[in-house]
């Protein structure tokens, strides 16, 4: 007898790995308005308008290929309405949900550490050599 679990070999995912299916997640997940919008259902629910209105700079196009894209990787659900106009809610699913916390951790990374990054390119702008390093 055979035994069908030594057949059967799953190749490691590999980000490094230009092939991997992998990479075309990390695109999805190191974009800045995925980062945004994550961040903003990371507090629950909510509309396309109040979604748009609170990720400032966001067009309906980008916005709307956002979601889409979330949705089409499972870390966005989407719940449509019959009214009239016809309600769209959008809800991070259990995946996303698991994202939140390294998502908040970015964002404020990127908001406790932005004078060290302006001073670096002030720095690097003029020439200056190597940016300042934070104590």
């Amino acid at each position: 007898m055979i035994d069908s679990n030594l057949l059967e070999t799953k190749i490691p995912w590999d980000v490094f790995n230009r092939r991997c299916p992998t990479r075309q997640v990390l695109d999805r997940l190191a974009d800045k308005w995925t980062v945004l919008v994550i961040r903003r259902l990371s507090h629950g629910t909510l509309r396309f308008a109040q979604l748009r209105r609170s990720v400032d700079g966001i067009s309906q196009k980008v916005l709307t290929n956002t979601l889409r894209g979330l949705e089409r990787d499972g870390i966005v659900t989407r719940r449509i309405y019959a009214s009239v106009p016809p309600r769209v809610e959008y809800t991070l699913t259990g995946l996303g949900r698991s994202l939140c916390e390294l998502v908040e951790g970015i964002c404020g990374w990127a908001e406790a550490h932005m004078e060290h990054v302006q001073a670096a390119r002030e720095a690097y702008d003029r020439g200056a050599g190597g940016p300042p390093v934070p104590a």
